[in-house]
């Protein structure tokens, strides 16, 4: 692979200011010449008015979307494309190959794992099948026919994201209302503790290299807004055993967890993607942008499993991205 044409493309880039810069920044510091180019579906994309080049695309429903990722791609000579929404990592995986065919590595997961993961049914089953702990979870119906309930319950789209729909439910009234209200509703058995995100990273040959706990202190519209790393290696090893067992990768997976009172780990969501939190790992020192573009560019990254600052805490806060007009 050629240092002076390594062109990346961010899909759906968004709001993903940092993740774009930390990538911007890791190919500086390896003097690789790199345009970063994104899409979205509005040009009303403050990340992508700072990308080098800048392509809006139809929603991912639309049956031609692949086709303009595809066209992008070949066009650009990109040689990495980096998913950040949910919702299109299934269609990437499907088509990995005809990326791969363009020179182009995607940063996603296999199929029947995001198959595993989107579900949270199917992420219950198979933390259980392995020996990890995770909250009992129901369909809403299975839970109302129950007849003794431990109050209370969290109410969600089996299928949600962005923590949208949630709903803490106290009593049958409750479950009852918002089950109607709920697209795809399960309950989850309510667990108290500190909760935690680990930014999981695996490389090409699917071995999980670094593993970065952070301390949920708030969260913001689904995505956290104030967390701090905490180096704690039971989590660190036991997330690792959890992406190890599903067979994620490559990339940085996010896995969402509780740690109870009793110092029990309780595992919740498993996402096969880079976290909104994740700048807070890269500034720590787990250089995952930077780690990526050396493996893709056959140089051999210095990773250390746990080499990464303890303690540090990041504070979000909204920034302004101008723009004189919208062609």
């Amino acid at each position: 692979m050629k240092k002076d044409n390594f062109n990346i493309l961010f899909s759906c880039v968004g709001r993903r200011v940092s993740l774009l810069e930390s990538f911007r920044k890791a190919a500086k510091s390896l003097k690789i010449q790199a345009k970063f180019l994104g899409t979205d579906i509005t040009t009303l994309s403050p990340a992508l008015q700072l990308c080098d080049d800048k392509f809006i695309v139809k929603p991912i429903s639309d049956p031609g979307y692949i086709r303009q990722l595809l066209s992008i791609v070949k066009n650009n000579q990109v040689k990495l494309l980096v998913p950040t929404i949910d919702t299109e990592l299934k269609l990437l995986a499907q088509n990995k190959k005809k990326f791969a065919e363009l020179g182009c590595h995607v940063l996603v997961s296999p199929e029947e794992v995001i198959d595993i993961c989107m579900d949270k049914r199917e992420t219950y089953r198979f933390l259980i099948k392995h020996g990890f702990e995770s909250p009992v979870t129901m369909t809403a119906g299975a839970t109302l026919s129950k007849s003794t309930h431990k109050w209370p319950y969290l109410l969600k789209p089996w299928d949600g994201s962005a923590g949208k729909d949630i709903h803490l439910v106290n009593n049958l009234d409750e479950l009852k209302f918002f089950a109607r209200k709920t697209k795809n509703a399960i309950c989850q058995e309510y667990i108290k503790g500190e909760e935690y995100t680990c930014d999981v990273y695996v490389d090409l040959e699917k071995k999980v290299r670094c593993v970065v706990p952070r301390k949920r202190l708030e969260v913001r519209a689904g995505e956290v807004s104030k967390s701090q790393i905490a180096k704690n290696h039971n989590i660190m090893e036991q997330a690792a055993k959890v992406i190890e067992a599903l067979g994620a990768g490559p990339g940085v997976i996010t896995i969402q967890l509780f740690l109870t009172s009793h110092e029990k780990l309780v595992f919740t969501e498993i996402n096969p993607r880079f976290g909104g939190g994740a700048p807070l790992s890269i500034k720590a020192g787990a250089n995952f942008p930077k780690w990526i573009v050396q493996e893709l560019s056959s140089q051999q990254p210095n990773i250390k499993f746990g080499n990464f600052k303890d303690n540090m805490i990041m504070l979000r806060y909204d920034s302004e991205v101008w723009v004189d007009k919208i062609n």
